[in-house]
C-alpha cells in the first residue's frame, strides 16, 4: 500500500468521549507500525464543549445545572488551544497522520507543526472558496475567519495534538450550519472581541454537513499531497469523493 494513501471514515454523529478514544487508538497503532495509511475521520458531535490544554474554565460562562439542562456535555482534552464549542451542524475533521512521514515528502528533517496548522487551515479556505466565502487567516489566532459588517468572525476552530512519535489527532470544526447560540456559553477560544458565524449565516443557503465532504475529502487530499483511495464508512454512498 502507498504511504501517500489516505482513509477517509465517516462516522456520523458520535459522542465526543468514544471519537477521543477511538482517536487514540488509532494514533497508538500508527506509532506502533509507521507503516499504516495516514486516516481522517469526519463526523458530528452531540452538544459539547472542550477545554484545551491552555484553556481556563473562567471561559465557560455556565454552571454545572445550565450544562445539564441543556444536555451540553464538557470535556477537558490534550489538544492545544482554549475551549471551543462542538454541535449537530458542524463538520468536524480529526487526521490521524504521520507528521514525520508526511512532512519528509517535502524534504523536511523533524515534522513542522506550524505548516501542518496552515495547512489545516488552507483546506477550510479552500473549501469555503467552493461556496462563495473568502476564508482568511488572522495572524494573532490560529484558525480561518470570515469579514462580516460586523467585523471578523470565526468560522473554523482548529486544535492539535502531535505525539513524540510525530502522530497527529483532534483537528478542525468547521461551523456549517449549527446552532450558533450555544457558542454564547462559553467564550470560544478565549477571545472576546470577536464572535462566531457559519456557513448557513452568511450564505444564507440550507446546508448539510454531508454535502461538504466531498469538497473537504479533495481540498484535504490536495493540500496534504495524500490520495484518498480508501473510503470507509456510510461516505462511499454520498459520492464519488476521490479525486
Amino acid at each position: 500500500m502507498s504511504e501517500a494513501v489516505l482513509e477517509v471514515e465517516w462516522l456520523g454523529r458520535i459522542e465526543y468521549g468514544l471519537a477521543w478514544e477511538h482517536q487514540k487508538a488509532l494514533a497508538a497503532e500508527r506509532a506502533a507500525s509507521p507503516h499504516l495509511p495516514d486516516k481522517l475521520l469526519l463526523l458530528e458531535h452531540p452538544h459539547t464543549y472542550t477545554l484545551g490544554r491552555s484553556g481556563r474554565f473562567q471561559h465557560l460562562l455556565l454552571d454545572e445545572a445550565s450544562l445539564a439542562g441543556r444536555g451540553i456535555s464538557l470535556y477537558q482534552v490534550d489538544r492545544g488551544g482554549d475551549i471551543t464549542y462542538h454541535g449537530p451542524g458542524q463538520l468536524v475533521g480529526y487526521p490521524i497522520l504521520n507528521l514525520k512521514r508526511l512532512h519528509a515528502r517535502r524534504g523536511l528533517r523533524t515534522p513542522d507543526l506550524h505548516l501542518y496548522l496552515r495547512e489545516l487551515e488552507e483546506v477550510i479556505i479552500q473549501v469555503l472558496a467552493e461556496f462563495g466565502l473568502a476564508g482568511w487567516r488572522y495572524q494573532k489566532y490560529t484558525g480561518v475567519w470570515v469579514s462580516t459588517a460586523a467585523g471578523p468572525r470565526k468560522i473554523a476552530a482548529i486544535g492539535i495534538r502531535v505525539t513524540s512519535r510525530g502522530i497527529t489527532y483532534h483537528g478542525f470544526a468547521l461551523n456549517v450550519a449549527p446552532d450558533l447560540s450555544y457558542f454564547a456559553g462559553i467564550i470560544p477560544c478565549g477571545i472576546q472581541e470577536h464572535g462566531v458565524t457559519s456557513m448557513l449565516e452568511l450564505t444564507g443557503r440550507p446546508l448539510a454537513v454531508a454535502g461538504l465532504l466531498p469538497s473537504l475529502t479533495a481540498a484535504f487530499s490536495r493540500v496534504l499531497g495524500l490520495e484518498a483511495a480508501v473510503v470507509a464508512g456510510p461516505l462511499k454512498e454520498i459520492g464519488n469523493v476521490v479525486h
